[in-house]
C-alpha cells in the first residue's frame, strides 16, 4: 500500500481567539504549514507550535499569504510584484527565526488561501512568490496544486517541488478546486473523505464534482483538520494512522522527504 505525505495548516489562532487544535494535529501530520502572521497567527503562538512541532518530529513548512488578517487570506488581492517578492521574503524570513528559536527549521514553502489559489495558473504573480523564495533561500521546496502549471515553473526556475492533492476539498474536472463559496466545495463526510485518499493512493485519482475520473499524480495530501469539521473534538480524520516517523518518514523535510533529498513522496510501506 502506497504511504503520502499528510499535511495541515497549523499556527492559526491569535490572541484569544483559538483557531484549531495544533496538539491533536501534530500527532498526526508529518509536515506542518505555519502561519507567518499575514492571514493568522501571532509570534507568541507561532513559536509556541514550532517548538511542538519540533517535539513531534514535524518538518515545518512557511504558509505565506496576502497581507489579509481581517479575510483570513482568502480574499484575492491585486499585489504589484515588488510588494508581493517583498512581503513573501519578509514572511519566510519571520518564521525562519521563530524556527531557529524553536530548535528546528522552515523546509519548504506553501503559499495559503487565495494567495495559492492565484499562482496556480497565475504566471506573473507565480515568477514573483518563485523569485522570492529564490532570493532568500533557494533550498526551499515549493508546494503546489498537482497539475498546476506552477509546478513546472517553479521547476524550470530551479526550485524542487511537491505535487499537492486536498483531501476534504472538491476538485472540477479540469483539476482546480471549486471555490469556496460555491455548494459541495468543502468535503465533511471523514470516512468518504477516506476512501477518497485511498483511491488517490492506489490508483491515482480522484472524483471530480461533475463525477468525472481526475487524474492526479500526488506527493503530499492537505487535511484541513478539526476546525472545518464541526466540532472541537480530538478526531483523526482521514490521515490517521498513515503518518510514519523515524527512517520510514515520508514528511516534507524532516526525516524523510527533503532530508534524504529522495524525488517522490509516495512509497511502498
Amino acid at each position: 500500500m502506497s504511504a503520502l505525505d499528510l499535511n495541515s495548516d497549523l499556527g492559526e489562532s491569535f490572541g484569544a481567539w483559538r483557531m484549531g487544535d495544533d496538539a491533536a494535529m501534530l500527532g498526526i501530520v508529518s509536515s506542518a504549514n505555519v502561519a507567518c502572521g499575514f492571514h493568522a497567527g501571532d509570534a507568541a503562538g507561532i513559536l509556541d507550535t514550532l517548538r511542538h512541532a519540533k517535539a513531534h518530529g514535524v518538518a515545518v513548512g512557511a504558509h505565506v499569504s496576502y497581507p489579509d488578517l481581517a479575510g483570513f487570506g482568502r480574499r484575492a488581492m491585486a499585489m504589484g510584484s515588488a510588494e508581493l517578492v517583498a512581503d513573501v521574503i519578509y514572511q519566510i524570513g519571520a518564521l525562519q527565526g521563530l524556527a531557529r528559536a524553536a530548535g528546528t527549521s522552515v523546509r519548504y514553502v506553501k503559499p495559503h488561501g487565495a494567495l495559492y489559489n492565484a499562482i496556480a495558473h497565475d504566471e506573473r504573480q507565480a515568477r514573483d512568490v518563485i523569485a522570492a523564495i529564490r532570493a532568500i533561500d533557494d533550498r526551499l521546496w515549493l508546494v503546489g496544486l498537482a497539475g498546476s502549471p506552477l509546478l513546472g515553473w517553479a521547476r524550470a526556475s530551479g526550485l524542487r517541488t511537491v505535487s499537492e492533492a486536498y483531501a476534504d476539498r472538491a476538485y472540477r474536472a479540469d483539476g482546480t478546486l471549486v471555490p469556496r463559496s460555491e455548494p459541495g466545495a468543502v468535503l465533511h463526510d471523514a470516512q468518504a473523505v477516506a476512501q477518497r485518499m485511498l483511491r488517490l493512493a492506489t490508483h491515482g485519482e480522484v472524483e471530480a464534482i461533475d463525477g468525472s475520473m481526475l487524474r492526479l499524480q500526488a506527493d503530499s495530501v492537505f487535511e484541513m483538520g478539526i476546525r472545518d469539521r464541526g466540532g472541537g473534538g480530538r478526531g483523526a480524520g482521514p490521515g490517521s494512522g498513515e503518518r510514519r516517523g523515524g527512517e520510514e518518514g515520508r514528511n516534507l523535510g524532516g526525516a524523510g522527504y527533503l532530508k534524504k533529498k529522495k524525488k517522490k513522496l509516495v512509497a511502498e510501506g
